[in-house]
């Protein structure tokens, strides 16, 4: 067996591939030497580029160059889908020739919100539904359960790359759904579906038919257990937008998070719910995230935090106790738990306030993920609220940016921050000096500006 591969790599005809990051090797290895992955490498055919009888490469023919200022650049025309949340999160609508792709835990709602975005679309613009994972009926089983405002949808139940081009070179659709990326193969290769070489030419293909034509394309695609997209990353840079669907365990909430997308902004997020009639769109997200208490409890401070271009306000919570033996344990839900232990350092110098003794837990109310540093004031907060077991009123609201010298950074958005506290009831905000309001705001929120740290505690 190891003859017969040496021979075959010896000659070309097969090579070693990370199903994880793509990297090709000419022999197996236990361990990819690009990303560390471990028995990632499986052996497939090896592509050879046609040359030319001189050694080179076949000669291709050039195409004329332009300039920049003999472009147009006319905005783009969006295509709203008729969700807004989801709208929202691709940035106005659906883009003619984008290409997004899509991935989530199986049975978290992909299919059925796409579903409904095609039954919403259809007749402003021509559809198509290809479905590789599910037959015809199971297809027409979720519509029927979903009670689609229209039934006439157009669907295919096909896995060759080849038929599926065809089928759209014959209908030409402007808005497709193919379910999933992982399902479709070509014939050009020998590896199964699924495989990196697989992925990666049924990917490009479909970019290039959907740049060439104009026609917008949603690729579903499979997470691994640690939550990315199954394949190699070059996937996503492949495509115009990424989507990834979030849930919280147990919860019937469900998060579209965009994290990348070359027509709007990133890390613009958009919420459902999941009943019977399928996904519901949230529009007030605060409301969901945001648990009033009937009276102040130590530990909780409100914040309001940004996603995308959308304020929203979460519940910060924290809960300090006295370790016992061994290292004092610092545990966060929705939170960077190596920033978590630098905020406890400034802690105790700026403000002489030591929990090196103690346990921390820091959680984010309602499964929200908390990427920026806005959270750092709130936190720090909560946390000393639940060491002095005394409670922060339950109409403050804070955030900022706190820094190794103690100081109170400004973040961004502060004016939009401050006007969706205002809209939620909120009487006072604790906030960086460098978000002061430079005009006159009507709202009914005492705005109180710190620079320190000592400052805010002081507030408190």
């Amino acid at each position: 067996m190891t003859k017969s591969i040496a021979s075959k790599n010896s000659q070309g005809r097969s090579a070693f591939v990370c199903q994880s990051c793509g990297a090709q090797f000419p022999k197996w290895a236990g361990q990819c030497g690009e990303c560390g992955a471990w028995n990632t490498l499986v052996e497939t055919a090896a592509t050879k580029l046609p040359r030319a009888r001189s050694g080179g490469l076949l000669a291709a023919s050039s195409i004329a160059v332009q300039r920049l200022d003999q472009i147009s650049g006319d905005d783009v025309q969006r295509i709203p889908t008729g969700l807004d949340e989801l709208d929202r999160v691709l940035g106005g609508g659906i883009v003619p020739g984008a290409v997004i792709l899509i991935g989530g835990d199986p049975g978290i709602g992909k299919s059925t919100l796409l579903l409904q975005a095609l039954a919403a679309v259809e007749g402003r613009l021509a559809t198509l539904y290809v479905t590789g994972e599910e037959s015809l009926a199971q297809v027409s089983l979720r519509a029927r359960r979903l009670g689609l405002p229209r039934m006439d949808l157009p669907v295919l139940a096909e896995t060759s790359l080849e038929t599926v081009l065809d089928t759209l070179a014959a209908n030409t659709p402007g808005f497709v759904v193919l379910d999933s990326i992982q399902t479709l193969y070509t014939s050009a290769l020998e590896a199964a579906p699924g495989s990196v070489s697989q992925l990666r030419e049924c990917a490009a293909q479909i970019v290039r038919y959907a740049k060439g034509s104009g026609c917008a394309i949603v690729l579903v695609g499979h997470v691994t257990k640690e939550g990315a997209i199954a394949g190699p990353r070059v996937l996503e840079h492949m495509v115009d937008t990424v989507l990834y669907f979030e849930q919280d365990v147990g919860s019937r909430y469900r998060i579209v998070r965009a994290v990348k997308n070359r027509f709007g902004a990133v890390n613009e997020m958009g919420v459902f719910a999941m009943t019977d009639a399928g996904l519901r769109e949230v529009s007030n997200p605060s409301a969901l995230f945001l648990s009033r208490h009937e009276q102040p409890v130590p530990g909780s401070v409100i914040t309001v935090t940004r996603q995308g271009s959308r304020p929203l306000l979460v519940e910060v919570q924290a809960l300090v106790d006295r370790a016992g033996l061994g290292t004092p344990k610092r545990v966060t839900l929705g939170l960077e738990g190596s920033r978590l232990a630098m905020l406890l350092a400034v802690l105790h110098r700026h403000a002489g306030i030591a929990l090196s003794d103690q346990d921390v837990f820091a959680n984010v109310v309602g499964g929200m993920r908390i990427q920026e540093t806005a959270a750092d004031l709130p936190l720090l907060l909560a946390a000393l609220s639940s060491f002095r077991n005394r409670p922060v009123p339950v109409d403050v609201v804070a955030f900022g940016e706190v820094g190794l010298a103690g100081e109170i950074r400004p973040v961004q958005g502060g004016e939009e921050r401050l006007i969706e506290a205002a809209k939620h009831g909120f009487k006072r905000a604790i906030i960086p000096e460098g978000n002061r309001p430079r005009r006159a705001l009507k709202l009914d929120l005492e705005v109180i500006a710190v620079a320190r740290l000592d400052q805010a505690l002081e507030q408190i």
